[in-house]
């Protein structure tokens, strides 16, 4: 393979897609710092500083801060839920203060939470609780008017988003039923279905499985990792100019929406997500999660960078071909041929495109599959720089 052909083929193994910015969150175990001062020395890129001011409306100067209060924040979150203790009923990104904010069901706990940087809010219902209830709503069957549903810590309920359409079919209304008696349930309704986003064989700077085009996430000593509803286990994988990678060494979907992929063949991985020639590559430095609320940014084979927040985690997301557990929803949009490609929060790794609703036109929702579950499964490794 010429020099130039190799070189490109390794970025393009390494990650089709991503969002890229040169900062990233701290560690869990980093100490907070100043918001402002980090604001200040924010070495992020110019392309990060546009697609946030265009996405979320922000002014350059309100995004350098936002960025670094995030950073402060990812680094709290775990620091604020051992305070909580058994009392901890969920944390998220408070954009309009610049906080993490705890839920705690004990009031007494407020101070521990306080203590360690963030905001306290009592709820009724502790984290735990709303996980149980998440389970068993899990444990029945959906029909196809039910798009999803999460644990929202803010309200310390589980929401189920029904698609506006299907409120009054009778299935809808018997699930909906249902999980009322599973626990705290409120019901909110959607524009549309989700959807997954693989799509036919098109140009671009893909991956390939059959007649199949999704976008490569992020890299792994040995391989990357992608959506798993792009190929089945044992699948062969293409890469942008047509050359064998490698094939799924794992996948699963429904239930999961995850996968990883052996490269070889002259293929080999980096710690860098590709930039498109519109926003600088960017190195990979860790997986540390952001909370909700925060920005993150996904790029993609079809639609490249877009922003957006976080707005929930642990929902379950009801596809035509079956549920799928445990996903991030984001306000990022999505079209076919992104699916498999990376969310980043900084240069902090967060999961691989699942699918969702809508556009990048008129806008829509994406869920994503963390990307912390990906590794664990199937112990791998993240190739960090």
């Amino acid at each position: 393979m010429r020099h130039a052909t190799a070189l490109r083929t390794a970025l393009s193994a390494l990650m089709v897609v991503g969002a890229w910015t040169a900062v990233g969150p701290a560690t869990a175990s980093a100490a907070p710092t100043d918001s402002a001062t980090s604001a200040a020395e924010l070495p992020a890129s110019a392309a990060l500083l546009s697609a946030m001011q265009r996405d979320l409306g922000l002014t350059e100067g309100q995004a350098r801060t936002r960025l670094a209060q995030e950073k402060v924040a990812t680094a709290l979150e775990s620091k604020a839920q051992r305070a909580a203790g058994s009392a901890y009923g969920g944390s998220w990104f408070d954009s309009a203060t610049g906080k993490l904010t705890v839920a705690v069901t004990d009031a007494g706990k407020a101070g521990a939470v306080r203590a360690v940087g963030a905001q306290a809010r009592v709820v009724e219902h502790s984290a735990a609780q709303l996980d149980a209830t998440m389970k068993r709503i899990d444990a029945l069957s959906a029909p196809d008017g039910v798009a999803s549903w999460r644990v929202d810590p803010a309200t310390s309920r589980v929401v189920v988003n029904v698609v506006d359409s299907a409120q009054g079919d009778n299935d809808v209304r018997a699930f909906v039923a249902k999980a009322r008696k599973a626990g705290p349930v409120t019901v909110e309704r959607t524009a549309e279905a989700p959807q997954t986003f693989a799509a036919g064989t098109v140009g671009g700077d893909p991956y390939y499985t059959g007649n199949v085009r999704c976008s490569i996430g992020f890299s792994v000593h040995g391989g990357f990792v992608t959506a798993g509803h792009c190929g089945g286990t044992g699948q062969q994988v293409r890469g942008w100019d047509n050359s064998y990678i490698g094939n799924f060494q794992g996948s699963s979907f429904p239930g999961n929406d995850y996968a990883w992929v052996n490269v070889g063949s002259g293929w080999w991985t980096v710690p860098v997500v590709l930039g498109w020639g519109t926003v600088p590559d960017q190195l990979v430095r860790g997986s540390n999660e952001a909370p909700i609320g925060a920005s993150i940014c996904r790029s993609g084979s079809t639609t490249r960078w877009h922003c957006g927040r976080v707005l929930a985690k642990n929902e379950t997301v009801n596809y035509s071909q079956g549920a799928v557990h445990q996903m991030t929803k984001t306000s990022v949009c999505a079209q076919g041929g992104d699916s498999g490609g990376s969310f980043i929060s900084g240069d902090q790794a967060q999961g691989v495109t699942s699918g969702g609703w809508g556009n990048c036109s008129s806008g829509g929702e994406t869920w994503y599959q963390p990307i912390n579950e990906i590794l664990n499964r199937y112990g791998l490794r993240l190739h960090t720089a």
